[in-house]
């Protein structure tokens, strides 16, 4: 891996990480994540006590339609494969209208959301990582863990997700107020439903979205099918067809480990992928260009094939 400008000699970046002889992914402490805490917690409390009293269909088909949008547009496409792995080119206005739609999810902020995905993905590609980047924990525990938690390492890379990002207002913005962003959406859909838009396009979505990132993780790390292995790597990747649909084919989490800077999570056929399709209508429309797949990536090393007949896509 060569070196990146911004980084301090004899030191080197890995994405937004910068890393040096001493960053490790092992060693590190686990504590309470005081404000993602309560905000969890309130957001879960606020639907399961809410959800049944203020249930009407048209609310569930505000959270159904709220949740497919933001998901679909902002956590896959604008936050996943725009912010972080740069798998497509768009205009700023664009990017900055996907990376709100990230926002409003309710998961976190796209600065946070970068140094999270890069810190577990870097750690998962050693031979050996810390039981909280793994999810090597039983579902009770993992959940606590993530959901309320963070991991304090000893050693941590350092963070420079470059001048692009940084020197973004309108990033920046989001990342200080990516709680509050819920505030405008909460007055509109009040005002077109009443409560039960409300405590469904807020509370329910929020929570059962973030629920669900966390979910598709912890079983996306620890069971499936493989169609590749990451040489070295000390956690590896599965797919989880399953949740295809709902993640927008953010589930097909092997394929994405074998070719991170793909645009394409699923890679054969019946994989469906929304988010992908949704890439495709931006091209169709002029609105996005240079999207990698991994027969226009360079040759990737450092994987071998554990599905038959799987090295197809290169053709």
């Amino acid at each position: 891996m060569s070196s990146h400008g911004g980084a301090a000699e004899g030191a080197f970046k890995v994405n937004s990480l910068v890393l040096n002889n001493g960053a490790c992914p092992i060693n590190g402490k686990i504590v309470w994540d005081k404000w993602r805490s309560l905000w969890n917690t309130f957001i879960f409390l606020s639907a399961i006590f809410l959800a049944p009293f203020y249930f009407q269909w048209s609310a569930l088909l505000a959270f159904l339609g709220l949740s497919a949008i933001t998901l679909c547009t902002g956590h896959s496409v604008g936050f996943h494969r725009k912010l972080i792995h740069r798998s497509f080119k768009c205009s700023k206005l664009l990017e900055h209208i996907l990376i709100y739609m990230g926002t409003i999810v309710g998961i976190g902020g796209p600065l946070w959301t970068i140094k999270t995905h890069d810190t577990r993905d870097w750690s998962q590609r050693q031979p050996k990582c810390h039981d909280y980047l793994a999810h090597r924990q039983g579902l009770l525990k993992d959940a606590w863990y993530n959901l309320h938690c963070k991991l304090t390492l000893t050693k941590p890379p350092g963070f420079d997700p470059g001048p692009e990002i940084m020197n973004d207002k309108f990033v920046i913005f989001l990342e200080k107020t990516w709680i509050l962003q819920q505030l405008p959406i909460a007055i509109c859909l009040y005002l077109i439903g009443g409560l039960p838009w409300l405590v469904w396009g807020i509370f329910v979505r929020v929570a059962a979205c973030t629920t669900m990132h966390w979910y598709i993780s912890y079983f996306a790390h620890t069971q499936g099918p493989q169609s590749w292995l990451v040489d070295g790597a000390g956690v590896q990747a599965h797919d989880v067809p399953i949740a295809a649909i709902p993640t927008f084919g953010e589930s097909w989490h092997n394929n994405h480990h074998a070719f991170p800077a793909s645009a394409k999570h699923g890679l054969y056929p019946g994989q469906i992928d929304i988010g992908w399709h949704f890439i495709q209508l931006l091209e169709k429309l002029g609105l996005a260009w240079d999207i990698q797949v991994p027969s226009k990536l360079p040759p990737r090393e450092g994987i071998t094939a554990v599905r038959e007949n799987a090295e197809y896509i290169f053709n």
